[in-house]
């Protein structure tokens, strides 16, 4: 079974998520709109794909209560058959799995605590309006 199959997303918390935004936009030209930017991409097999890159306030808790300042979001092949094989592994599972129209999505923690996203995307990549 597939696991991984690439980045779906790099999140990070700052002090001001605003001025973040702004500082690489002006500086590295990455353009982020109200929910980051999303960089569209080809895999080497011909297949169309997304990374999206976001920053989020200092105080959210979407990364989980341990305080990390990051996290990663991986695409992942089959979610559901995923999750249960790492329950079955002993991995916390954090929530519950949620559909979208662009895909499913689950939590869990690595071994030191830190939340990870699994995003299993639709066929189609995101498009944002930075990016049309």
């Amino acid at each position: 079974m597939k696991k991984v199959t690439g980045i779906g997303g790099v999140f990070f918390k700052c002090k001001d998520a605003a001025a973040t935004k702004q500082w690489y936009e002006t500086h590295l030209g990455i353009p982020a709109g109200d929910y980051g930017h999303v960089f569209q991409w080809e895999d080497t097999d011909g297949q169309s794909g997304c990374t999206t890159w976001s920053t989020f306030s200092e105080g959210s808790d979407y990364f989980g209560n341990s305080g990390q300042p990051f996290m990663v979001n991986y695409r992942v092949h089959d979610l559901v058959a995923l999750l249960a094989a790492l329950g079955s592994e002993g991995v916390e599972i954090v929530g519950e799995l949620q559909e979208f129209d662009y895909g499913k999505f689950a939590w869990v923690n690595d071994c030191d605590g830190r939340r990870v996203e699994l995003w299993e995307p639709i066929d189609q990549p995101l498009i944002d309006d930075q990016n049309g």
